[in-house]
């Protein structure tokens, strides 16, 4: 029997961290507006591939899949949801840290258009990456806070019902201390349904249980990911060995706290 995922709308930022630490998940609803949602599935439709960056637009699987990466650097529209208000404080709270007296801020590893047609297959329960394998007495002590490394943010552009393929999560689960590798529920609780509205938002942490589900559908299902780290944590912009480019055109048009977001740092350590 499918089991909704309960979507609680925390009301500041101290509760919705703390949701992300005992939940591994916290849910913001109506971020984006019914225009908003228009122009970012056409800005997703206008992406091209690039073949160097291991992007895809096809159906060489059997049904139709659009997964590009970079967003933010294929145009401009993309950067608003670098800092989106609301989302981005959430992870900038939960991904920064002090050293000394200077705090190393987030940034973001990469940001994903990802457009799915029907007959896209179940993925396997998996999680993005468990930083710090434990035991699972000593992931279950309450006295071990392993902390937030990476952080996906899921712009959801279409209402998910079952037969669409809504993301599943098992709530608690980042504390298992390893990933699934099979397994199907973990602490007596299975995999639940994330059935939200156009223009809700998620962000989760890597290590939480989770999976995308079946397109069963006639519709093709829309989704940007924003992904944030720690600033220690490399970014994952391809092409690699130094051929990714900044587009000067679209970098001009950055925010201050946007281009921090995307890389130009303070002097820290390592640097």
């Amino acid at each position: 029997m499918v089991q909704a995922a309960p979507l609680v709308a925390y009301p500041d930022v101290e509760s919705q961290i703390e949701a992300l630490k005992t939940e591994g998940y916290v849910y913001f609803p109506g971020v984006l507006d019914a225009t908003e949602i228009s122009e970012l599935r056409a800005a997703i439709d206008r992406l091209e591939a690039r073949q160097e960056s291991f992007d895809r637009d096809g159906s060489e699987n059997g049904y139709a899949e659009k997964h590009i990466k970079c967003v933010f650097n294929h145009d401009a529209h993309f950067l608003q949801f670098i800092d989106r208000p609301g989302v981005s404080e959430v992870a900038e709270a939960v991904l920064t840290h002090q050293a000394g007296r200077r705090p190393i801020e987030c940034h973001i590893i990469g940001m994903t258009a990802w457009v799915t047609g029907p007959g896209r297959p179940d993925q396997d329960l998996h999680v993005d990456w468990m930083p710090f394998p434990l035991p699972e007495d000593v992931a279950a002590d309450p006295r071990v806070q392993v902390p937030v490394m990476i952080a996906t943010a899921h712009y959801y552009l279409d209402d998910l019902h079952e037969e669409l393929g809504p993301t599943k999560f098992i709530p608690g689960s980042h504390r298992a201390g390893r990933p699934p590798d099979g397994a199907t529920e973990w602490n007596g609780q299975g995999e639940q349904s994330l059935l939200c509205n156009a223009g809700d938002v998620v962000l989760f942490r890597s290590e939480v249980w989770h999976r995308g589900t079946a397109n069963n559908s006639r519709q093709s299902r829309y989704l940007l990911q924003a992904h944030y780290a720690n600033r220690m944590i490399s970014q994952k912009f391809p092409p690699y060995l130094n051929r990714f480019q900044f587009d000067p055109d679209i970098l001009a048009r950055a925010t201050p706290r946007q281009r921090r977001m995307l890389g130009e740092h303070a002097k820290a350590a390592y640097d």
